[in-house]
Order: C-alpha cells, then sequence, then structure tokens
C-alpha cells in the first residue's frame, strides 16, 4: 500500500491511500493522461486538472443525469463507511473534511492515516 498527498483547498495536506489496485489503475492511466501531473488533465490547459463538472458531464452521458453527481459519490461513500460502523473521524479525514468545532480543528491536526487502512483493506 502506497499514498498520495497534496494540499486541498482548505490549505492542508490531505493523504490519500492507495492500494495496488489503485497504483495499478493509476500506472494504466499514465499513458492517457499524456504523463502528465494530473490524472485528469485539462484539455484546453493541460498542466491544470480538469474542470470540476468534467466528472459530472462523465455521469450524465452514462445515463445517471438528474439521479447522480460526483459529489454525491463522496456522499455514498460517507454514508456506506458510517453504516458499517467506522469512527466518524476516520471517515472525515478521509474525506478531507474539516471539524466545524473550530477550536477542536484548530488543535486536532490528525489526519488518523494509520487508522484509515483498515476502511480500505
Amino acid at each position: 500500500m502506497d499514498y498520495s498527498s497534496r494540499v486541498n483547498e482548505k490549505r492542508r495536506e490531505h493523504r490519500i491511500l492507495l492500494t495496488e489496485h489503485m497504483l495499478a489503475l493509476l500506472e494504466v492511466m499514465k499513458p492517457i493522461s499524456g504523463h502528465r501531473e494530473f490524472i485528469f488533465p485539462s484539455d484546453r490547459e493541460p498542466k491544470k486538472p480538469c474542470n470540476s463538472q468534467t466528472a459530472n458531464m462523465a455521469l450524465k452521458r452514462m445515463g445517471f443525469a438528474g439521479r447522480l453527481i460526483s459529489h454525491g459519490l463522496r456522499s455514498l461513500a460517507s454514508t456506506i463507511l458510517n453504516e458499517l460502523g467506522f469512527d466518524p473521524d476516520l471517515v472525515e479525514a478521509a474525506l478531507a473534511h474539516v471539524d466545524d468545532n473550530q477550536v477542536r480543528s484548530a488543535y486536532n491536526r490528525k489526519d488518523y492515516f494509520e487508522r484509515r487502512k483498515s476502511m480500505i483493506c
């Protein structure tokens, strides 16, 4: 198992666990994306990621119009992981959510990286 790390919109590092299957899929995607930094680069500006609506358009073309949007997949993951009994702090960390409690958010910088492994194995 490996991981990827990036700074998210809230300027916090977010580490993502990558399984062997995901690493293999990323290798398949490299030539498709032109070996660029982003798996899904913008077609107009290849040094930038694709537009946030690109995934929604793909879902629409696959027949999910009016039933599913890309952000709904995050909601689905959260629902399933919570229903399976995973610690809500782990689920929120996996989704890069920041605690609404500003005091807790300021002091708790834990990303629960090691404990999150149980959610994907």
